[in-house]
């Protein structure tokens, strides 16, 4: 019952009481009009949103972590009669989602719309709903509200960080062999050719053995004899550490202060996306550290023309076998924008299972913030049968996990692998370009040294 009836129904109550006592006229009227007042919001409230149509559209259905998603909000008021007010309600779990709106005198046949923004700064999958709309009589003493379940959904993909360097795999393997696989890609390795079938691309046919055959030749292509890139990401849910966000100095404060930016402020951020690092903080886990960094090199990879695959040991295993392109990385961002760390295969498991399907020569870029010494076996068995690892240990004590990361950094260094460790709250970019950094400078030293013997 809300406030505005209960007024009324007290002075009901008290014109029926003067009314009782002394049968004043005045008395009388006013038990009348509160009745009428009563009956009469009550009628208009259960048409208030009769005709009434409601609806939302996304500008689209992808966005980022650190990107303004845009909405539209529309509503229609198909009747003759006006509504004097009618409230837009937006119950979506899309984290920072603020954009509840009123609409103050709709008039008949009339539609409005408004804008609204959200902050992306969880990823995930999202519907862009329930929302609820509200009306009622021009006192506000009934109100009534009609529910719309979602239509669309909303993915959020992982933030990337630009990364300028990190370690490069070999440029060929073994012997500069090409390798034996054929490939749906065009590639410099055409092997051999065969009949026209439906679906081939036409920048495959083969015009000069089109013609001496006469019917349509498309060439067949094999892998280029460039090694593979693996990331191992490790999603074991006993490995992860997370603070709170009450443990993270300036978190929660820096992303209100982000989501209480004008609308008209937030236009300036180059097509709605926020500087990096400035704007936006990592949320303190593993987690999330650990997708952002699996994104980023992934990135980085695949615009060096890369073939980069990907394995996380998650809630289920999930494989993607090495390919490049644009193509690769939206799988690979999706397959990082469904991840929860809830994972029971450890992380040493999912090396050693792995190992006999890698090429040799592969390079193996392992992502992790265990602390078990199974990991550094694991880095020993992938140099034994020729691939070339690179580590990245999050340091779990910072976030509030177990003691150990320096014993297991230790253990790794001493196999001469590249390794990268990264604490809560470091700067991500600076930390990957940091290792190719570091290895750039001892070859520069090896180098000079062999010059001068």
């Amino acid at each position: 019952m809300s406030l505005s009836l209960r007024v009324v129904l007290l002075l009901l109550a008290l014109s029926l009481f003067g009314l009782a006592v002394n049968g004043g006229v005045v008395y009388s009227r006013l038990s009348y009009l509160w009745v009428l007042l009563i009956v009469g919001s009550w009628v208009w409230s259960r048409v208030a949103l009769r005709g009434v149509r409601f609806y939302r559209r996304g500008r689209v259905s992808r966005g980022q972590v650190g990107q303004v998603f845009e909405e539209h909000f529309y509503i229609e008021n198909t009747g003759r009669l006006p509504r004097v007010w009618l409230e837009v309600h937006d119950l979506s779990r899309l984290p920072g989602a603020q954009i509840s709106h009123v609409h103050m005198l709709v008039g008949g046949r009339q539609r409005r719309f408004h804008l609204g923004r959200t902050l992306l700064i969880q990823r995930g999958v999202f519907e862009l709903g329930p929302t609820e709309v509200t009306s009622g009589d021009p006192f506000g003493l009934f109100t009534v509200s009609h529910r719309f379940e979602p239509e669309s959904a909303l993915t959020v993909l992982p933030q990337m960080i630009p990364v300028d360097a990190f370690p490069e795999p070999p440029g060929l393997l073994p012997g500069g062999e090409a390798l034996r696989r054929r490939t749906h890609h065009v590639t410099p390795n055409a092997t051999t050719i065969r009949e026209y079938a439906s679906g081939d691309s036409f920048n495959r046919i083969h015009w000069p053995s089109s013609a001496r055959r006469d019917r349509l030749m498309v060439k067949e292509f094999e892998l280029d004899p460039l090694a593979d890139v693996w990331l191992f990401l490790d999603a074991a849910r006993y490995a992860q550490a997370a603070l709170s966000q009450d443990e993270a100095p300036g978190l929660v404060e820096d992303w209100r202060e982000l989501l209480n930016v004008p609308a008209g402020e937030l236009t300036g951020y180059g097509r709605g996306k926020l500087r990096y690092k400035k704007d936006l903080l990592q949320p303190p886990s593993t987690e999330e550290y650990g997708v952002t960094i699996a994104a980023s090199l992934a990135r980085y990879y695949l615009s060096r023309k890369r073939a980069v695959g990907l394995a996380l040991n998650g809630g289920s295993l999930d494989l993607l076998p090495p390919d490049k392109g644009g193509r690769q990385l939206n799988k690979i961002l999706i397959s990082l924008a469904l991840l929860r760390a809830e994972g029971e295969i450890p992380f040493s498991a999912l090396i050693s299972g792995q190992i006999g399907h890698l090429p040799r020569g592969s390079t193996v870029v392992l992502i992790t913030p265990s602390v078990e010494e199974a990991v550094a076996f694991s880095v020993d068995q992938l140099i034994r049968v020729g691939m070339r690892p690179v580590v990245v240990l999050l340091d779990a004590a910072t976030f509030g996990g177990r003691e150990g990361t320096d014993r297991l950094a230790d253990g790794i260094r001493t196999l001469g692998v590249p390794l990268l460790r990264i604490a809560n709250g470091d700067d991500l970019r600076e930390a990957l370009n940091s290792l190719a950094a570091l290895r750039n400078g001892q070859r520069l030293v090896v180098e000079t040294a062999l010059r001068a013997v």
